[in-house]
């Protein structure tokens, strides 16, 4: 597995989840200047759109700046020869690390093989760590999963996975089944930790933590090695920081919010719609007098100017 800055993190450590259309570029930034965790994930970048004509625009997927790192990529497929491929590119990115999604359960991803569904096909899934290894220079590969696709198979799923090595394994803890309508199961993330014990690769459990102090609960009851958090962070690039929003007032809420839009619309100058924004609108937006009307004119912003304009009297 080798040695890399997985190595030198203080345990537990606390990590951002990869997720389509949030942990974007222009977001990373944010989180990393208001509260920043100790490992950040891009969003999950197609292995054959990569290797293929279209890669120019999905580059814009793993646009990163110094600020981050250490900096992981996420990329997914189900074609070994492309993630071999892929890692080659991901080191010549300079990336810290490169994660396979083994875990997505969007359907269309599930269709071609990838995500999810590689739980059901565990050689394919070696198969492919191990290419992503070969492809990959020494750079670390990790792997992000599910418990089991239909039904908690971690007993027989993670075996696979600790067989080919990857240097971490971070574990939702549902089924592709369960999505996420139902408790994650710590049970299963602790169980995962037991089965993983002297095998040098690190745990890192994942699912519905929605504060630091969670965060921390977890990964003592559990046992992971560091603890992964998703939604808890929409609206909230304070959540690993000392500052919490809590105890921010109105005005440095939406200050950070259009710096955010901002930062948003430099970084990908037409290349992504500006829409986009709008679910982190939503998610800064709430919990004050007023909240819902705000949404709804902000529903409406098509620019970063736009959005000043209707944030002026909250920041006068």
């Amino acid at each position: 597995m080798g040695k890399s800055f997985w190595n030198n993190l203080k345990k537990p450590f606390f990590c951002l989840a990869p997720m389509a259309d949030v942990t974007d570029s222009a977001f990373l930034r944010i989180i990393a200047k208001y509260g920043k965790p100790s490992v950040m994930w891009t969003e999950m970048v197609s292995c054959d759109g990569l290797v293929s004509d279209g890669k120019k625009k999905l580059l814009r997927s793993l646009i990163y700046s110094e600020k981050e790192r250490p900096i992981v990529a996420q990329v997914f497929g189900s074609k070994p020869e492309n993630f071999y491929k892929t890692a080659k590119l991901i080191k010549k990115l300079g990336f810290d690390g490169i994660d396979i999604n083994m875990g997505c359960p969007d359907r269309k991803i599930n269709k071609q093989g990838a995500g999810a569904a590689l739980i059901k096909t565990p050689e394919l899934a070696k198969e492919i760590i191990r290419q992503t290894k070969l492809g990959a220079g020494g750079l670390p590969v990790s792997v992000k999963t599910r418990i089991g696709f239909l039904k908690n198979e971690i007993k027989e799923w993670l075996p696979h996975l600790l067989e080919a090595k990857p240097v971490a394994i971070s574990i939702h803890g549902r089924t592709r089944k369960e999505m996420s309508k139902v408790p994650t199961h710590w049970d299963a993330i602790a169980e995962a930790v037991k089965m993983a014990k002297g095998s040098g690769v690190l745990i890192i459990g994942n699912g519905d933590v929605k504060s630091m102090d969670e965060a921390r609960m977890r990964a003592e009851e559990s046992g992971v090695d560091g603890v992964m958090i998703g939604r808890g962070i929409f609206g909230n690039p304070w959540f690993f920081g000392e500052k919490k929003k809590e105890a921010l007032s109105l005005r440095e809420i939406l200050k950070v919010m259009l710096e955010h839009a901002k930062l948003f619309e430099k970084i990908y100058k037409g290349g992504r719609s500006f829409l986009l924004m709008r679910k982190h609108f939503a998610s800064y937006i709430c919990g004050f007098p007023g909240a819902k009307d705000l949404r709804i004119k902000l529903m409406a912003a098509n620019s970063a100017k736009d959005t000043e304009k209707i944030l002026k009297p909250f920041l006068a």
